[in-house]
């Protein structure tokens, strides 16, 4: 008998190791034979706060059938204390990373390297979580996850502070570069820079390290949006080529539709627009067709580049030369405002860092 409370002391003792050390995994299977003494499970499997300092520590424990689901579960109970997730939406999770291991070389003014922390580590978990405990008993695994109060603040901290000073940088824009796609961009990355840093600032705040000063990514979106309202693009269009101007009516309404204004006096940007409409005769059809072609080219005057090429063409018939051409300027208009509007939109997404 006292073999055996020597032992059950030994094992719960063992139980109480260092928090920077994984302790056992004790075993008590639902399986046990009748009569077998079950090892009771550990007092931190109710209140990990009975193994590890509250002043040191966060922690949280997890259950699971398998050793790797208790895991996962610990880690994402951890992550609940904080009151909200900290996953980030994927677009801004690989905008965020690609730029921070490339150094923002886009923007490489910003040559102070040692203010930017290059992590590669997701988004979407706790930097410097550790799985502390375990314990299985009556098929169940037990894990505990430990967040060191200290480290974590002194990292999440450094990355604010980093992230922040990108953000200034970022949205120090010079007047004259303001309302241009290359203001746009930095305006949108540092919108996704500060969703990323919200969330940490979110977990400094429930550590008891608040960090003040943090902005919105949804205000900065709100600055970008009032950029491209400012960033006039003029239409130019040979007027016999669309006498009605129904074309560069369908142009304008894809520019409105994404915040830009059409005209100005002498823009940087211009959309070069190109149409043919002519009469196809096809032998032994009663119908006859017009084919309409269209190339817009988005250029930058300033240094006279394409930035975004544009063309199609379609081939529309009737029973008149007349309403077969209305007909074909009809299905232009409508791949005008479909199509153009997702390409100039994925343009203007692919100036972003990562994409």
């Amino acid at each position: 008998m006292f073999k055996a409370l020597l032992l059950l002391f030994v094992l719960f003792a063992s139980c109480t190791s260092s928090p920077n050390s994984r302790g056992p995994v004790i075993t008590a299977s639902s399986n046990t034979a009748p009569g077998t003494r079950v090892e009771a499970a550990p007092e931190w499997t109710r209140d990990p706060y009975t193994r590890y300092s509250s002043r040191e520590y966060l922690a949280a424990v997890g259950t699971g059938s398998s050793r790797q689901d208790a895991e996962r579960n610990a880690l994402g109970n951890l992550i609940a204390q904080f009151g909200q997730s900290i996953h980030v939406d994927e677009r801004i999770s690989t905008t965020y990373q690609e730029a921070v291991r490339g150094g923002v070389s886009m923007w490489s003014e910003l040559t102070n390297a040692e203010t930017i922390i290059a992590l590669s580590t997701s988004l979407d978990t706790l930097i410097g979580a550790e799985i502390g405990e375990a314990w299985f008993g009556s098929g169940t695994h037990y894990v505990a996850a430990i967040l060191n109060r200290g480290r974590a603040i002194r990292t999440y901290t450094d990355m604010t502070e980093a992230n922040l000073a990108m953000i200034d940088y970022l949205t120090a824009v010079p007047e004259m570069e303001r309302n241009t796609f290359n203001g746009y961009a930095r305006y949108q990355f540092a919108a996704a820079i500060a969703d990323v840093t919200l969330s940490y600032g979110n977990l400094l705040g429930q550590l008891g390290a608040p960090i003040p000063g943090l902005v919105n990514g949804d205000r900065l979106r709100l600055e970008a949006a009032s950029i491209l309202a400012n960033i006039p693009i003029l239409i130019s269009v040979r007027r016999e080529e669309d006498p009605t101007g129904r074309i560069q009516g369908a142009f304008a309404r894809a520019l409105s539709s994404l915040g830009f204004q059409s005209g100005g006096i002498n823009p940087r940007y211009i959309l070069e627009v190109g149409i043919s409409l002519t009469p196809v005769d096809i032998p032994g059809n009663s119908y006859i067709f017009s084919r309409i072609e269209i190339s817009a080219n988005l250029r930058d005057s300033l240094t006279n580049t394409i930035l975004l090429p544009f063309n199609f063409n379609t081939r529309e018939g009737h029973t008149s030369q007349a309403e077969s051409d209305n007909r074909a300027i009809l299905v232009a208009e409508r791949r005008i405002y479909d199509d153009y509007t997702v390409q100039l939109n994925n343009y203007l997404g692919s100036l972003l860092p990562g994409n």
